[in-house]
């Protein structure tokens, strides 16, 4: 009677027990079930906030390029700096942030190359108002460097228009040129048949800012065949640049005072009939003209 009871008793506790730990079982699966697809829950939002997070970072940088791409300057040693930065960026873009740790990371070397960027601008807004200050004074040194060679080409052009008036008012000027052919009593006569020495007398002028000292006036006689009548071939003087074949000459010591003066030339036979001129030259200058006339009667 008893070994039924306890054999009874020992049967219905063994169905409660497995019943329990089936229970037990369902609740710790459906607590592990629970547990990953929650995990998987995070891990999935946690993977879209750090992908908008990368997105906002690479974004962030391809700005920065930009505005890096924007700086102009013309300094070499900065142009160097910023290219080096733009190759920071370029580097950083390249990275494919997949956890918190690089996102950090990201997000700290951002922050630092925003502010060399700052200083970058400030550098080179600094370099170009002073380049627009030097660019205003390099005008305006221009400007001044203008007038100075304008006034300096009319300053010459007033001291070449003085010199020339110096150097002309300074020419030895002969008046009172008179030509006379002469016969052999040294009487004036025109009669070819008859003459026998030509003369031309002249005063060279006062000149007060002339030269002074020994001059040597040379006489052109130009026949009416437009020859000139010369004792050599080798009577040649300076005038303007080339040499002019002379028919007679004196030297006069002259003292910036009126000089009377005269000049023969001898008939040789090379005088024709007709019209003749007479011109006096100074230091390659004509200085006085004359004419005289040789008639058959």
């Amino acid at each position: 009677m008893s070994e039924s009871n306890t054999s009874g008793s020992t049967g219905n506790k063994a169905p409660v027990f497995l019943i329990f730990i089936t229970v037990v079982l369902a609740l710790a699966l459906a607590f592990i079930v629970y547990s990953y697809f929650d995990q998987k829950g995070r891990m999935v939002e946690m993977e879209i906030v750090l992908t908008q997070e990368k997105d906002s970072l690479a974004n962030e940088l391809k700005r920065m390029m930009h505005g890096y791409d924007t700086l102009r300057t013309n300094n070499d040693s900065l142009n160097a700096e910023l290219q080096r930065q733009k190759e920071r960026i370029k580097k950083l873009l390249a990275i494919n942030a997949s956890n918190v740790q690089l996102i950090r990371t990201y997000r700290t070397e951002i922050t630092t190359m925003r502010e060399i960027m700052k200083s970058y601008i400030v550098q080179i807004d600094s370099l170009n108002t002073r380049n627009k200050l030097l660019a205003a004074e390099n005008q305006d040194i221009k400007q001044q460097i203008n007038k100075v060679q304008k006034s300096n080409v009319e300053l010459t052009k007033v001291r070449e228009e003085l010199s020339s008036k110096v150097e002309i008012a300074s020419v030895i000027q002969a008046k009172d040129v008179v030509a006379a052919t002469l016969n052999k009593s040294s009487k004036e006569t025109t009669r070819f048949d008859r003459f026998e020495k030509l003369r031309i007398c002249f005063t060279l002028r006062e000149n007060p800012i002339a030269e002074a000292g020994k001059k040597t006036v040379y006489l052109r006689v130009i026949r009416p065949d437009s020859l000139v009548i010369t004792s050599s071939p080798d009577n040649l003087f300076d005038f303007n640049k080339s040499k002019l074949i002379f028919t007679a000459a004196r030297e006069v010591d002259y003292i910036n005072q009126d000089v009377d003066m005269c000049i023969f030339v001898n008939n040789t036979g090379d005088f024709i009939l007709g019209n003749y001129r007479a011109e006096l030259f100074l230091e390659g200058n004509v200085i006085g003209r004359s004419t005289f006339i040789l008639t058959k009667r």
